[in-house]
């Protein structure tokens, strides 16, 4: 069972950048998927990037495309994410998890979850 924990999170202000950074415990092309998600207070936990580990392929959530980019580095067992023009709106805890089986922005389907890292930005 893989042992994933996030960091990178802090305050920033708006239009700022942040580089989230996820170590895995173990290799992560065992695993078909890695992926971002964030939970802000009294919603709902959002995918908002993956990335399938064997081919690179990458998707996006509407809300963060363009601005979130994330990468692996398979040598280091890490995942990234780099976000860039951030808003008050991606104020969120934000987690890193791996799916054996599928690859999407679905949260349903990851088996394996990080403690989170917090992201806060100010306008």
């Amino acid at each position: 069972q893989v042992h994933l924990v996030e960091s990178g999170g802090g305050s920033v202000q708006a239009g700022g950048s942040l580089r989230l950074s996820c170590a895995a415990s173990e290799d992560i092309s065992d695993y078909v998927c890695m992926g971002w998600f964030r939970q802000a207070p009294g919603k709902e936990r959002e995918g908002i990037a993956i990335i399938e580990t064997g081919v690179g392929t990458t998707d996006y959530a509407y809300s963060v495309k363009s601005r979130f980019v994330i990468s692996q580095d398979n040598a280091k067992n890490m995942v990234y994410l780099q976000m860039n023009s951030l808003k008050p709106e991606d104020t969120a805890l934000y987690y890193c998890a791996a799916n054996v089986i599928h690859c999407g922005l679905d949260s349903q389907f990851y088996e394996y979850w990080g403690q989170g890292t917090q992201v806060t930005v100010s306008s």
